[in-house]
């Protein structure tokens, strides 16, 4: 856990964000003032002059050397089990736990147990390949982010051994609505 001063930086380089909520890319110059407000998933939601940001984890390093020192460990762990051997199904409770590791940058509730995902099957392609499909929603459909949620859920995806190919596919129907959030979720958010 980061205390408040730890999270108050100002970043050692420029970095390409994504504004929150609209998912437009934007430029956010060195030594500019952020504070992290969320650190899941392996990426950062900061409050910046400009409003609220996501940065990608692999920008960790701008954030500064803590912060590059802790998402290092974690991308190269996650190497670690991709590099195990891939000639088998992927297993699909660790597709899940994957998905697990996925967030709205504004709710501090992964988007399995927010309810977004309505479905993930593992289909056999032509070529033998192993593909992971996945049916999943937004809180709103005016959500900016979907395209960059969809994102990080296909690379969370791929980090599984035997997941060969990922698809993530919005979807509007049914509409979601907070009864779809788990009891975990539920807990997380204090609706419980």
């Amino acid at each position: 856990m980061h205390t408040e001063e730890q999270q108050q930086r100002s970043l050692t380089r420029e970095v390409e964000a994504v504004q929150i909520p609209s998912g437009e890319p934007i430029q956010l110059p060195a030594l500019s003032k952020v504070h992290i407000t969320q650190q899941l998933g392996g990426s950062y939601t900061v409050m910046t002059d400009y409003g609220l940001a996501r940065i990608d984890g692999r920008d960790a390093d701008a954030l500064g050397s803590d912060i590059a020192a802790e998402q290092a460990a974690a991308q190269e762990a996650a190497a670690q089990k991709k590099a195990e051997p891939s000639g088998e199904t992927p297993d699909e409770e660790a597709i899940w736990q994957q998905l697990r590791n996925v967030y709205d940058p504004e709710i501090p509730v992964n988007i399995v147990d927010l309810g977004l995902v309505y479905s993930m099957v593992v289909e056999e392609t032509e070529n033998s390949a192993n593909k992971v499909v996945v049916q999943m929603t937004l809180t709103a459909p005016g959500c900016g982010m979907g395209p960059a949620i969809a994102e990080d859920a296909k690379s969370k995806i791929l980090l599984v051994p035997g997941a060969d190919e990922a698809e993530v596919n919005l979807v509007w129907e049914p509409a979601w609505d907070q009864s779809m959030i788990s009891e975990e979720g539920r807990m997380i958010l204090g609706l419980v």
